[in-house]
Parts: structure tokens; C-alpha cells; sequence
């Protein structure tokens, strides 16, 4: 009977001892040192056109050549999403000038989500806020927030975590980015600042309008036309009122306004808040941040939920005058917009495409990386 009970005693502790060795094995496993891998951070200096303000680098995250390879590494993963079945760049699609086509974004089991994709052209200049509200401060905030939203990729940051710190090359990354010396150091946060460093390379100032302000091209006659509307530019041709909100370069004054798509008797009957939901003031309900027009014929469908299918509708809605509220910006009002001034100001549009943005790659672009 003595012994009996010895032997289960023995065998508790071999179970107990068989436990912990694989606990360390598998800390092991998640800890790997990364010392032996040089870490030689290369900087790199963001090529900035002279007509653009200087773009606002945080102290804590500056531009290395690593730092923004594995950020495009990771924004094209689907290791991000819950299945692995979509990545940021399944919402933000290169081609489609980072947006993704659909009025309201897809993500993991086809989940539906609320608002359409915005563009990520030029979106390291946006210093008012991201997001159609405004929500966050910065890319390194915004980075975070897909991962965990359940419309969107349906994970958590400690899955995500665990992933990249027992992938095969990740770990080497990470060390070369930011000079981690385990694999353990991996987190959130240091994944964010790779995004962040490479969304802020999405500088777009190559289209056939940034040309002629340079003085390489010139506009045909429709596009001269339509610019000149857009910008409410003589008194000869109709006013737009176009280029109060969207003011070159970024074609967007970052500010976020009612712009009447929506008919409602007060404030407080929106279906979707806007702006109002993040500041908690009564009067930003309904308000939406204005997206940038830079390769604006590759983003439809067009507003925050997508509503317009055309550019033709678009200028429809604001030729018309849009639906009044208490806050509708002064700018929406009716316009003696007529179907031959349309089709100029679409064609000033399309100088506003960058082809050599649209086939953009970082490891193109940094050529070294």
C-alpha cells in the first residue's frame, strides 16, 4: 500500500516535472535572443514636395529604412485578422488609390462594417485627427484599432502578439527595425509604429495637376475650365464653391462638415453620428471629415457610406443644394452648375491622378529596402 502510494506520488511529480519543461520549452520558443543579429537602423529622409507643409515625424518613431520594410510587410499580411483571411491592404488597395471599391468596408466572414474606406493618399499630413470622425491622434493610435474591431479583422493584440514572436522571420525583423533584443519584446505598439512608418511614405504629388504647378505640363482647355470653377477662380464662370473645402495641395482642409447628404428634422436624427459621437457636442452630429480628391476617379463610391456610385451624382447632390440642418456648412447651397461646366470640372478631376502612385511599392519607391 506504501508503495502504491509512492509510485502515484512519482508519478504526479514526473507529470508535474513534464509540465514545467514544457512551459519553459515553450517560453523558449517564444524568447529566442536576437543579440547575435546586427541592428544598424538605415534613416530615411521622406522626399517632400516644396508646395507641401513639412510632414510631422513623432520624436519616438523616426523613418529607418527597417522600420518601414516591415511595416509593409505587416500592412500586407493577413496574420493581422482573427482567419488570416485579410490584411489592411484588403480595405486600402494600392490600385484603387488605398481604398477598396465597396461603399462600406468588408472585413473577416464578411462582416459588414459602417463606413466606406477612406483613401491613405497623403494621410501622414493628416494632423486633425483619422478616421471619418477624427477618432485618433495618430497613425500609431489608428494602426491599432482595425486588429481588435469585430467588423473588421476580429482579433486580439495578444494573438497577434503571440503570432509574430514565434514566426520564422518576424522576430529578425522586428530586431533589425527597432533593435529588440528577444523575440518576447515584440508587441503591439512597436507593430503599430512599423505601419505608421510606412503609411507616412503614401506621399502622392506626381499628377498631371502637380505638373502644371511645376510648369512640366499644361492643362487642356476643359481642364483649365474646370479649374477655374473649382476654384471660384473669375467672376466670368460659375461658382463651384469646390475649393473652400478642398484646398490644394491635399485637395482637403482636414475640417469636418455637414455637407447635407442626409435629410433629417433634428441633429439628434442621424443614423450615423459622424464627429458628433467623438467631441460629444451637439452641433458636430452628422459631421464628416473631407477626404482628399487626390485620385478621386479611383475611389468610388464616394461620401462616408459610399451613397454616390458617380462623380455625376456627386455634383447632382451639390448642385442641388443638399438637405439643410442647423450646422450644413454655408458652402452647400444651390448652384448654376450646368451639364458642359460637369464635365469640365470632372476633367480638372482627373488631373488629379497619380498613375505612378496608383502601381506604388515601398520596396520599389526606397529601392534599398
Amino acid at each position: 500500500m506504501m508503495w502504491q502510494k509512492m509510485r502515484e506520488r512519482g508519478r504526479e511529480g514526473e507529470r508535474e516535472r513534464f509540465f514545467w519543461v514544457l512551459i519553459i520549452m515553450l517560453w523558449s520558443c517564444n524568447d529566442s535572443k536576437l543579440s547575435h543579429i546586427p541592428y544598424v537602423p538605415t534613416p530615411y529622409k521622406l522626399e517632400e514636395p516644396a508646395n507641401f507643409v513639412k510632414m510631422q515625424i513623432p520624436p519616438d518613431n523616426p523613418f529607418t529604412v527597417e522600420g518601414i520594410a516591415l511595416g509593409e510587410r505587416l500592412f500586407f499580411d493577413p496574420i493581422l485578422s482573427i482567419d488570416r483571411s485579410i490584411s489592411c491592404s484588403s480595405c486600402h488597395i494600392p490600385n484603387l488609390a488605398f481604398t477598396d471599391g465597396k461603399a462600406v468596408s468588408t472585413g473577416i466572414d464578411k462582416r459588414v462594417g459602417r463606413r466606406s474606406a477612406m483613401s491613405l493618399i497623403n494621410v501622414g499630413y493628416y494632423y486633425k485627427g483619422l478616421f471619418w470622425d477624427g477618432r485618433v491622434k495618430s497613425l500609431e493610435m489608428q494602426a491599432l484599432m482595425p486588429v481588435t474591431d469585430h467588423r473588421e479583422m476580429g482579433n486580439d493584440w495578444k494573438t497577434v502578439e503571440d503570432r509574430l514572436r514565434r514566426h520564422p522571420e518576424y522576430p529578425e525583423l522586428f530586431r533589425r527595425a527597432f533593435g529588440i533584443k528577444r523575440a518576447a519584446n515584440i508587441d503591439r505598439y512597436l507593430a503599430a509604429k512599423a505601419l505608421a512608418q510606412y503609411e507616412r511614405t503614401l506621399v502622392n504629388y506626381n499628377s498631371k495637376f502637380d505638373r502644371v504647378q511645376r510648369g512640366e505640363a499644361r492643362f487642356t482647355a476643359a481642364e483649365k475650365r474646370g479649374w477655374q470653377i473649382f476654384f471660384d477662380d473669375t467672376l466670368e464662370l460659375p461658382a463651384s464653391e469646390c475649393g473652400h473645402c478642398h484646398i490644394d495641395p491635399l485637395f482637403t482642409t482636414l475640417g469636418f462638415f455637414n455637407n447635407g447628404i442626409e435629410q433629417i428634422n433634428t441633429l439628434n436624427d442621424f443614423h450615423d453620428k459622424g464627429r458628433g459621437v467623438v467631441t460629444g457636442r451637439f452641433v458636430d452630429n452628422g459631421k464628416f471629415r473631407t477626404p482628399t480628391l487626390r485620385n478621386i476617379m479611383l475611389t468610388a463610391p464616394y461620401m462616408h457610406d459610399g451613397r454616390f456610385a458617380t462623380l455625376d451624382e456627386v455634383f447632382d447632390h451639390y448642385i442641388s443644394g443638399g438637405h439643410f440642418a442647423d450646422n450644413l456648412n454655408p458652402n452647400v447651397r444651390k448652384l448654376r452648375i450646368r451639364e458642359q461646366d460637369k464635365k469640365d470640372l470632372i476633367a480638372f478631376l482627373q488631373t488629379l491622378t497619380d498613375s505612378t502612385f496608383v502601381n506604388y511599392s515601398a520596396l520599389d519607391r526606397h529601392g534599398s529596402i
